[in-house]
């Protein structure tokens, strides 16, 4: 029986193999954080993942108050510790002494961070936000000269609005010194006069795209004075330049889409437009048509003196029946005056009497100045009536150098109303010319 060990005395012995092996007592490990437990105690319980395999650890109190950021699920981190036995469970587990963001978690670490701060400047308010143009005149494209960034904003540009004008101007999109170049480029085009500013790239990594999270990018974009197109990666790609700019565009492709009308369109709407106007001009002329053919045809008009020999004669009348009507009245009240007279010869009623007759004899003055107001009124109205009907006449029209032409008696407007050999009279202001048709053109 006593080849046979324990479950503790096994498990002190592997635990005791590991405490002994120098490539264990100091590790360094990069993984996955999951299953992360804070305990009360203020001990991490985690686990350290990668695609095929899984390592418990724990990271005492004294050492996980040393970290430089708050680990939760899902961190990319870089570890350094020991490897030892935990002998309760019989299982084998990383002891960490210290533990950082990987590269990649750094980065993204940096990028929420910024993007909370610039958030809560308002660096991302839709407020500050400007229009794309309609139709922009020149559009500037910010991008890498070789690949196919370039290739899909230029092709798309030419084939939908060929009207604008590209500046392209070579951007490092990446790398060293690639930040400044960008910043450099948007404000060298933000003082060209350009309607649009498209600046973008192909997909990549966050690292690839970093240039474009940079705090003075950023900055560029959001004083830029005229409006940014950001088409940065892909769709699933997001930078802090997405957020600032004016407008965000899944693709480069997209982002041409976005700054440009599409030119068929436009030949459709001039079209559509063109029909439109020449439908209602014509019914227009043909109205004026209408109206002038009724006009010319409107026996009045061919004797003018017809429309004011009638309202001439009843102004006469008017006159003559308010004059007789004054008469009258006058007659009438001086007959009842005298009647009065008689009947009242008492000398205060005879002079209270005359004071009537003063009375009246102004009223009928100032009834006599109302009527001949009237009068000259009617007078001027009328007058002014003639003038303009005077103005219609055909006489004055041919004392304007015009003539109208007739064809047994009826007024020709068109030569489509002639033939050739037709007997025609020309009207001129002295007189009428009887003419033969020849030729018509």
């Amino acid at each position: 029986m006593d080849k046979y060990l324990s479950v503790t005395a096994i498990t002190k012995y592997i635990k005791y193999k590991f405490d002994q092996d120098p490539h264990l007592l100091n590790v360094f490990i990069k993984g996955e954080i999951s299953n992360f437990k804070r305990h009360s105690s203020g001990h991490l319980y985690f686990a350290l993942k990668d695609d095929k395999g899984v390592l418990s650890a724990m990271m005492f109190k004294s050492s996980a108050n040393q970290l430089s950021f708050n680990p939760k699920e899902g961190d990319q981190v870089l570890v350094e510790g020991r490897i030892g036995v935990y002998e309760s469970r019989g299982a084998y587990q990383i002891y960490v002494q210290s533990m950082q963001l990987d590269g990649v978690g750094l980065l993204y670490e940096k990028f929420e961070a910024l993007k909370k701060e610039l958030a809560e400047k308002g660096y991302f308010d839709q407020e500050h936000k400007l229009s794309i143009p309609k139709y922009p005149k020149k559009i500037a494209v910010l991008t890498a000269s070789t690949g196919a960034a370039i290739r899909d904003i230029c092709s798309t540009l030419d084939k939908r609005y060929p009207l604008a004008e590209q500046v392209l101007m070579s951007t490092l999109v990446q790398g060293k010194g690639a930040k400044d170049n960008i910043i450099n480029n948007i404000k060298e085009a933000d003082s060209m006069g350009v309607d649009v500013i498209i600046v973008g790239r192909g997909g990549g990594s966050i690292e690839d795209l970093w240039s474009f999270n940079e705090r003075e990018v950023v900055e560029a974009i959001y004083h830029c004075k005229t409006p940014v197109i950001s088409a940065v990666g892909h769709e699933t790609d997001t930078t802090l330049s997405d957020f600032v700019s004016d407008v965000r565009a899944a693709t480069p492709t997209q982002a041409a889409v976005i700054a440009t009308p599409d030119i068929n369109a436009l030949y459709q709407l001039i079209s559509n437009a063109r029909q439109y106007l020449t439908k209602h001009i014509t019914q227009s002329i043909q109205q004026d048509k209408h109206k002038l053919k009724q006009l010319s045809s409107y026996y009045k008009l061919k004797t003018p003196s017809l429309l004011y020999d009638q309202e001439t004669q009843k102004l006469d009348e008017l006159q003559k029946q308010l004059s007789r009507n004054l008469e009258q009245t006058v007659t009438r009240n001086n007959h009842k005056l005298d009647i009065l007279q008689n009947k009242l010869r008492i000398t205060p009623i005879y002079n209270k009497t005359f004071q009537y007759r003063q009375d009246f004899d102004r009223l009928n003055m100032l009834q006599t100045q109302l009527v001949n107001r009237i009068i000259s009124q009617k007078r001027q109205a009328l007058t002014s009536k003639l003038a303009q009907l005077d103005a219609l006449s055909p006489t004055q029209i041919m004392l304007r150098g015009y003539s109208i032409i007739e064809k047994d008696d009826k007024i020709i407007t068109s030569k489509n109303d002639l033939k050739i050999d037709d007997d025609i009279t020309i009207n001129l202001k002295d007189g009428k010319i009887n003419a033969n048709v020849k030729e018509i053109r």
